[in-house]
């Protein structure tokens, strides 16, 4: 005898009439049971730090984007080391804003990548590996991105003698990381945009979504409703009005067995008789002849 079926599943594969779309229902609620278990977590556990380490790889690429854009920052060597070719230079200020603006970039691409390609993990799990593969990318990028062309700043600056001018490579003023306790490194800054990117579009996607499961779910069968007849149209005209016996109750039967004989004032239920003809008009008067007296 066949397992029964208790829950939500039971009452959708009653509902539907189609084997696939119970086959579909099925299959889902063994997905979640068995997603549930221990096995299922550490599996979703697995699935995530490999997604977060994929996020901080493209983090590469990202970091030489930014050292190609940033401008670099011109420094004259001095007996001190490098000191700044101009009084105020703005390159430090455009590389973090260079920085900033690709890192915004990254995070809301990462979220839209992580909400689409992983639907399956939608919800806190799809959060969490937004938010931690942007703060991965960050520091993956700003540590590239930092150090393409300080190998040869490096040379210049050892050997170069006092007076020379060269460029110094992009690098963070607004963010980096400091230990916290003098143990625990904690990123700080524009380091974090990515991932604040990131976090922010994954919960306004799932604040838009029009499922409550955050994943898509099967549309209900309406093939049976195409299959239903028509129903018969109503007759046009006023419908009758049921209040209308009761407040017009028939007439008494007289002596005669027809109703309203009894009354005062007998009506005949005999054929009406023919109506009169109204008088004619009188001719009027011939010329010349004296009107007839009125009155």
């Amino acid at each position: 005898m066949a397992a029964e079926v208790d829950g939500p599943a039971a009452a959708a594969t009653e509902s539907s009439s189609d084997p696939a779309s119970r086959a579909a229902v099925l299959s889902a609620e063994a997905v979640d049971s068995t997603a549930g278990g221990p096995g299922g977590r550490g599996r979703v556990a697995a699935f995530g730090a490999a997604t977060v380490l994929v996020l901080g790889l493209l983090g590469a690429p990202l970091g030489w984007l930014w050292a190609a854009v940033a401008p670099a920052t011109p420094v004259v060597k001095s007996g001190d080391g490098a000191v700044y070719g101009q009084a105020q230079p703005e390159q430090p200020i455009a590389a973090d804003g260079w920085f900033s603006l690709l890192g915004l970039a990254f995070g809301v691409l990462t979220a839209l990548a992580v909400w689409f390609l992983l639907r399956r993990h939608r919800g806190p799990v799809g959060l969490v590996v937004a938010a931690a593969g942007g703060l991965a990318a960050g520091l993956v990028a700003w540590q590239v991105g930092r150090r393409v062309g300080l190998a040869s700043y490096q040379r210049l600056l050892d050997s170069a003698p006092d007076g020379t001018r060269f460029s110094k490579p992009a690098d963070l003023r607004a963010g980096g990381i400091e230990l916290f306790l003098g143990v625990l490194p904690v990123p700080y800054g524009n380091l974090l945009l990515p991932a604040f990117a990131a976090a922010v579009t994954y919960t306004l996607l799932a604040g838009w979504s029009r499922w409550p499961s955050l994943r898509p779910e099967p549309e209900p069968d309406l093939a049976w409703l195409a299959a239903q007849p028509p129903a018969a149209p109503k007759p046009a005209g006023p419908e009758p009005d049921a209040a209308w016996p009761a407040a017009h109750p028939p007439l008494p039967a007289g002596p005669s067995g027809a109703a309203g004989s009894g009354l005062a004032g007998e009506v005949s239920s005999g054929p009406a008789g023919a109506r009169p003809t109204p008088p004619t008009a009188p001719e009027p008067p011939a010329p010349g002849e004296a009107a007839p007296p009125r009155g």
